[in-house]
């Protein structure tokens, strides 16, 4: 029986029905279980993103615990474009208060409202004045953020050594860009964190969680003494000012652990500010070890210290110095003086030319290159800091017939004023090559601190070697190159001066411009403190040379080093020439070992020694003939004498008690000041193996 019509009809709409819910499911289906995946992906893209959060960076500390670069927070402004009413007055605004580019800003704004940008930064870690300027007018388009800012509370100090941070590749993650900041980003970055950000239809963040917490950078400790390191610039600026040099650099030393305590170079920089033109970025090359120079008669102190190494010349050896002129294989070279004949000791203190080449030649090529390498040079130091150069020294089979003439004397090769402060180290400590370091210490958050072992030196020199060419540096300090300008007041020095001058190439042609230099140590008998010091393209003739504008800037650091590091005097008080020939009763505290040239533990200062006379102004005599009232030089081989018995130092000087247990290869330990009033083991016990003599002093 067929159905009524209306029944027909609801029975067409029931189906309809039906087949709209059946599309519906099957949708509903297609949505939420086949691509559910993939459109809860696409949501979230719209809906949230994840952000870096950024990690507190670790400060940079001096060796006294105070930060050399820290992390504060500042604020950031960013502006949404599509609120911002009028461009030109927003640009107006925002430029005339925070001290930004109005044209490039305005460009900016343009750019982003055109691709409908909801967010724009306006400036970066801002300054607390400008963010105030700003925050106080309220504008509606306006958002501060706050961000980690980097600052560096002492501005230029130790810029060089601790760096700066910039943003690397137009990201938004800052990374060291020089110094410790940079060689040291893994440490001091420490690891970011993530964030999830909730945003709206417009993108903008209503609500944010974290869901990965940010990690903070770990704490280094520099052995840069802050105190030292200004001086240290200081003189140099004086320094550059007075010589009209371009460019210069100071190293100062650890000579047992080469712990740089102060590494200044000129011009520096700001490192708060960023780079701003070519000059500032030269300004931030770090000269002590990324410019190498040739440096002139410094290097004698090589020369000679291969030819004790490796023949059986002696300080009294006589050198014949050619009366000023000497024909090297065709090759005529003149000295600054027209000397006939000098002891090889004279020819250090008054840094005869000829003198050192036949020093040379005695020596012989491949023993000096041998020892150049050994000193260091020609490779690098393994300082923890980016850019260093290795210098130029060319290998044996590269020298031309006179080349062993040219690198006698300093020429023919290239060297930064961190591998002369490594050398001098060398001789200062006894003979051992020491790794430069500037990181002492580390700590991350949360954790103890963790001291940076000192690696262990390598022996290069004999230590009677170094021990005689502290002797010789030290008669160029008292009657050579060095006289009246490298002298400290209260201590003994020695070092070498070095003035080598500039090829212009274009002239084909050497100037009356020079590259001078010092390298020196204090004091003599137990050296605390070595200092090179680096002034290139210096004028004025030889009022440029390395003894009248370099000497005198050791003098001054080496002078506030010793100072600093309370380093007892091993003079009296008064003049330098005069105290030499007085007995010194306060002498700096430290072993007899340490007269040989021996190792020196860190942190173990030894008990006391004093300097071996010096040698007399006149010519020496050879070791054969030498004068009744020169004393000889006093080296570590000295050999037992007078008998197995101890001797009796008795109301003798300290520097009686020094030389005669020093010749009978005896070690003392000295206590007091003034003349010896008892020993133990008394005079004339019997001397057992490895034995101390305990000496008091007193007035």
């Amino acid at each position: 029986m067929p159905l009524p019509p209306t029944t027909q009809r609801l029975q067409r709409l029931l189906w309809a029905l039906l087949a709209w819910a059946g599309i519906i499911f099957g949708r509903l289906v297609w949505l939420q279980v086949i691509r559910h995946d993939e459109l809860l992906r696409l949501a979230e893209q719209q809906q949230q993103r994840t952000e870096e959060v950024q990690a507190l960076r670790g400060s940079i500390l001096d060796r006294t615990g105070q930060p050399l670069a820290k992390t504060l927070p500042a604020d950031s402004v960013a502006v949404d474009p599509q609120k911002i009413p009028d461009l030109k007055i927003a640009a107006d605004l925002l430029s005339h208060t925070l001290g930004v580019d109005r044209p490039q800003l305005l460009q900016r704004l343009h750019a982003s409202q055109a691709r409908g940008s909801h967010f724009m930064w306006v400036a970066r870690k801002l300054d607390a004045k400008p963010a105030n300027r700003l925050r106080s007018k309220k504008l509606p388009y306006v958002e501060f953020r706050t961000e980690l800012r980097r600052f560096y509370p002492h501005h230029e100090l130790a810029s060089h050594v601790v760096g700066s941070i910039g943003y690397v590749d137009g990201s938004d993650a800052e990374r060291g860009s020089g110094g410790i900041e940079s060689s040291f980003e893994e440490d001091l970055a420490g690891r970011p964190g993530v964030a999830r950000v909730l945003t709206d239809v417009h993108q903008t963040p209503y609500e944010s969680f974290v869901t990965r917490a940010p990690e903070a950078g770990a704490d280094l400790t520099l052995s840069i003494d802050p105190n030292l390191q200004y001086e240290a610039e200081r003189q140099l600026d004086k320094a550059i000012a007075s010589s009209h040099a371009r460019t210069g650099s100071i190293v100062a030393i650890n000579p047992y652990t080469g712990d740089i305590l102060a590494m200044a170079n000129y011009p520096r920089y700001d490192p708060n500010l960023p780079p701003s033109s070519d000059s500032d970025s030269a300004a931030r090359s770090n000269l002590a070890i990324s410019t190498p120079f040739e440096p002139g008669s410094v290097f004698k102190v090589v020369t000679l210290s291969a030819a004790f190494e490796t023949t059986n010349l002696t300080p009294d050896t006589l050198i014949n110095c050619g009366n000023g002129s000497f024909n090297l294989y065709g090759r005529v070279i003149h000295d600054t003086h027209n000397y006939s004949i000098l002891s090889v000791a004279d020819v250090l203190a008054k840094s005869s030319n000829i003198g050192a080449i036949q020093i040379a030649l005695k020596t012989g090529d491949r023993p000096l290159y041998k020892y150049q390498r050994l000193f260091g040079f020609g490779q690098k130091t393994g300082i923890e800091l980016a850019g260093e150069s290795s210098g130029n020294l060319r290998d044996v089979k590269q020298w031309m017939a006179t080349s062993i003439g040219s690198l006698a004397m300093g020429h023919e090769v290239s060297v930064t004023s961190l591998q002369l402060a490594v050398a001098g180290a060398a001789v200062a400590n006894g003979g051992l090559k020491v790794k430069p370091r500037l990181v002492i210490a580390r700590q991350k958050p949360g954790q103890p601190l963790q001291h940076i072992p000192v690696e262990p030196p390598v022996r290069i020199l004999r230590p009677e070697t170094a021990i005689t060419m502290r002797q010789l540096m030290e008669g160029v300090v008292l009657r050579g190159t060095g006289r009246g300008l490298a002298n400290l007041k209260g201590y003994t020095s020695g070092g070498k001066t070095g003035s080598a001058q500039i090829y212009d190439a274009k002239m084909h042609a050497y100037t009356h411009n020079y590259n001078a230099s010092f390298l020196g140590f204090a004091p003599v008998a137990n050296p605390q403190i070595v200092v090179a010091v680096t002034l290139n393209h210096t004028t004025g003739g030889s009022l440029g040379y390395g003894g009248p504008v370099a000497a005198p800037v050791f003098r001054e650091v080496a002078m506030d080093a010793l100072r600093m590091l309370d380093v007892p005097k091993d003079l009296p008080e008064g003049d330098t020439k005069v105290a030499r020939k007085a007995d010194s009763s306060k002498d700096s505290s430290n072993d007899l070992s340490t007269r040989a040239g021996l190792f020196v533990p860190p942190g173990q200062r030894p008990v006391s020694s004093v300097t071996p006379p010096p040698v007399r102004e006149e010519a020496s005599a050879s070791a054969e003939t030498s004068s009744p009232d020169r004393r000889p030089f006093l080296t570590a081989s000295a050999e037992m004498s007078g008998g197995s018995r101890t001797p009796d130092f008795s109301g003798k000087s300290l520097r009686s008690v020094l030389e005669e247990s020093a010749a009978a290869g005896l070690p003392v330990e000295v206590h007091g000041s003034g003349l010896a009033r008892s020993q133990d083991p008394p005079p004339g016990a019997p001397i057992r193996p490895h034995a101390l003599v305990r000496v008091q002093l007193g007035r």
